[in-house]
């Protein structure tokens, strides 16, 4: 053993023994100076034979011993953090990799357990994500600093493996601690410098493969701006395959949780180079393919949808007219498709979308085209969705580009076309000779308000009796009955012939005061399946038996009682038409539909009639000559199932509740796998109304069988549906079945 290394061991030794025991402070200070002669740093180092020896030997021993030692009392047995800095100093100025070594270890071992949480608490936060990816990215931009100062002075580097380190930290899921620090400091360097945006572009493209995802995607989400992602990345997606799937592929079609300004700026980067520009066109078609397709817009679900519809109009605000001529006919037939798809909705957000993306878009893509309009309530989406978009050129007047193209959503299909001439020609109206409607105008017979709605051309006339038509009805019970039917009937078939301010409100208020007066709900669903009717007509049938029910439901109403005695001949000059009517209705009743008696509700305290509930279920499944309800009118099926819910949910406490029940959730069961959103949230609903309504016991005893294959459907729907309120929807279906059998536990044990 050479002389050098038979001078450190003792002197070692002793350190160590005096580190281990000695609470004086000034004597651990003189044993640590002279343990720092081997790391170089004293003012009288050891010779270099013992600097080695002690470094290869012993040094780890000492960094233990350190770390054993460690604790907030130990440090402050000298002031002013002498003995903390003499101490980090070791860990900072010796070999690197043997200290690394030992923190580790005692973070893992059993001493680290002994220092308690004071002691623990000196050593790890530094360790901690929060605290170390930010440190990890400072470092990484220290050591970036280095070699860009190396290359101008003429010095070749590599950065793989920084790469290295970055990928890894991404594909562990902490991009946002490490790019938070790295983004905004490389954002800084590289502006108007070269050489540090060519060492950024080397950087990413080094990064292996499987980090190159959660690098990218990190990189889009801190990044402000195209701008900024330019600089970082270069032309990173025309060098690597993997970043250009990445980028033009999962982040637009397979994810859909990501920010508008991400988009913008993923799509911006996108446009800012003219080798870039390709792929944007590329990605444009895609969108639009997908965005037009029926199958994605049934499965898909509407912040999905939302999302694509996003990417599209930030890609058409990007692209100029001439880019977009080539591709000019298969934009068009994709985003036509759309559209038609998604005025088929039955969910009035689709539907809005497709308008507002519409209108947007076939402007871009066709400017010298009819411009697109069509009449819609403006939402918070719509208005983000049109700011989203470059203003379109302006246009010269309308008679150079043909007539604007005018469409309302009412039945689901474009009305026609409006022709707008010049501002000169909109004359206003001469409203001078405008005067008040009469007192005398106002009906005061319930046969009065029949005669002006259906003869009369006096239309102030027929405006009074429209809003005296409710409260006549209910004031004279009676008489309403005498020709409720015929009531029911104009007001059904009725049309504004006037502008009068809130003339759906009225004219539904008055069907449903009639339909709570006398029992037309018989012929009511029996002319939702009547030629001459529209689908609005059809629905409003389905909201007035909503409302209707509603009312009679309501606790504490009192029972309408007829009036004793023949009516006086002036009040009936139409009884016979009305008896005919009511044979006719009956007839059809009978040959189309599946009946439930009336019956009472128990515990009401009155004799209240509700009235008879006709579920027409056969012709549910079958093409009509009127409309078809499995086909293109699945709007009005949506809505005929949530009223069949709304009806089996106030039905409670009745004695047709069970039989109610039973045939409507037959009637779920067929339908449960239904491609439009808005039906399978009516069915789901309607479950939930049926366990809500139907005696827990009843429910069990009568629809055991039902119950027991519902409960799976559920269970998938909860989990796999594409449309989150159908999955809340079967969740609470789901809770409900539980607290059913839960109920129920107690009563069959006992």
């Amino acid at each position: 053993m050479d002389p050098g290394q038979s001078a450190v061991l003792p002197t070692v030794r002793e350190a160590l023994r005096t580190l281990s025991s000695s609470e004086d402070g000034d004597c651990i200070l003189s044993t640590l100076g002279s343990l720092k002669r081997y790391l170089g740093g004293a003012e009288s180092p050891a010779p270099p034979g013992e600097q080695e020896e002690f470094a290869r030997r012993h040094f780890s021993d000492v960094l233990r011993c350190l770390v054993g030692r460690l604790s907030p009392g130990w440090l402050e047995l000298l002031p002013d953090g002498q003995l903390e800095d003499l101490w980090a100093s070791f860990f900072l100025e010796g070999p690197a990799d043997q200290a690394f070594l030992v923190l580790m270890e005692s973070i893992e071992g059993a001493a680290l357990s002994s220092w308690g949480r004071e002691g623990r608490s000196v050593l790890i936060p530094p360790f901690l994500p929060q605290n170390y990816f930010p440190l990890l990215g400072e470092e990484i931009v220290r050591v970036l600093q280095a070699l860009v100062d190396s290359l101008r002075g003429g010095w070749d580097c590599s950065v793989s493996f920084l790469s290295q380190v970055l990928g890894k930290a991404c594909v562990h899921g902490r991009q946002k601690e490490i790019l938070g620090v790295l983004v905004p400091r490389l954002t800084a360097l590289t502006r108007a410098n070269c050489l540090w945006q060519r060492v950024c572009w080397r950087l990413v493209e080094c990064v292996p493969d499987r980090a190159m995802e959660a690098l990218l995607t990190g990189l889009v989400e801190a990044a402000l701006g195209p701008e900024v992602l330019s600089r970082l990345l270069g032309n990173l997606v025309m060098k690597s395959k993997k970043a250009q799937f990445v980028m033009t592929r999962k982040i637009l079609f397979l994810q859909y949780r990501y920010s508008t300004p991400m988009l913008q700026s993923l799509l911006g980067y996108l446009a800012m180079d003219s080798q870039r520009r390709p792929l944007l066109i590329q990605v444009l078609k895609e969108l639009l393919e997908t965005w037009g397709s029926s199958s994605a817009i049934r499965h898909a679900s509407l912040p999905q949808q939302c999302y694509v519809s996003k990417a599209v109009l930030i890609c058409l605000a990007h692209l100029g007219e001439a880019e977009l001529r080539d591709s000019r006919e298969d934009l068009l037939a994709s985003l036509m498709a759309g559209v038609k798809s998604r005025l088929d909705s039955s969910l009035p957000a689709v539907r809005r979308l497709g308008m507002t993306v519409a209108e947007v878009a076939s402007t871009r893509i066709h400017p010298e085209g009819p411009p697109l309009r069509f009449q819609y309530e403006e939402d918070e989406l719509s208005r983000e969705l049109l700011a989203l978009a470059a203003p379109p050129p302006a246009a010269d007047s309308p008679s150079e580009h043909g007539l604007p193209v005018v469409c309302s959503w009412v039945t689901g299909r474009p009305t026609g076309l409006c022709c707008f001439l010049s501002d000169d020609e909109l004359v206003p109206y001469d409203m001078s000779g405008d005067r008040e409607l009469k007192s005398g105008k106002t009906p005061a017979y319930v046969r009065d308000c029949v005669e002006a709605l259906t003869s009369s051309e006096d239309w102030e006339r027929w405006e009074a009796a429209l809003r005296a038509l409710e409260g006549l009805i209910i004031r004279s019970p009676a008489a309403a009955r005498e020709v409720s039917v015929e009531l029911a009937k104009v007001l059904l078939h009725l049309e504004e012939k006037t502008s009068v301010v809130g003339f759906e409100g009225l004219r539904q208020r008055a069907l449903v005061a009639v339909v709570v007066t006398d029992p037309v709900a018989e012929y009511l669903t029996s002319q939702f399946y009547a030629l001459n009717f529209s689908l609005r007509q059809r629905m409003d049938i389905l909201d007035v038996l909503t409302l209707a029910a509603q009312e009679l439901s309501r606790p504490g109403r009192l029972p309408k009682t007829p009036q004793c005695g023949s009516p006086s001949p002036a009040s009936q000059p139409s009884s016979t038409q009305a008896s005919a009517w009511r044979a006719v209705v009956e007839e059809r009743i009978r040959s189309k539909t599946r009946r439930f008696t009336q019956v009472m509700p128990r515990g009401s305290g009155s004799q209240l009639p509700v009235p008879s509930l006709h579920v027409h279920w056969i012709l549910c499944f079958r093409p009509l000559v009127t409309f078809d309800l499995l086909g293109e009118d699945q709007l009005v099926l949506g809505r005929l199932v949530h009223t069949l819910g709304a009806l089996m949910y106030l039905a409670v406490n009745t004695t047709v509740a069970v039989a109610m029940g039973k045939a409507l959730l037959e009637f779920v069961w067929t339908l449960r796998f239904h491609g439009d959103a808005y039906v399978r949230r009516g069915l789901l609903s309607a479950v939930s109304s049926i366990l809500l309504s139907v005696p827990a016991e009843r429910l069990l005893a009568d629809l055991p069988d039902e119950l027991l294959e519902a409960q799976p459907w559920l269970a998938d729907v909860a989990e796999q549906d594409p449309d989150e309120d159908c999955r809340v929807l079967a969740v609470k279906a789901l809770l409900l079945l539980e607290k059913l059998k839960g109920t129920l536990l107690p009563l069959s044990s006992s």
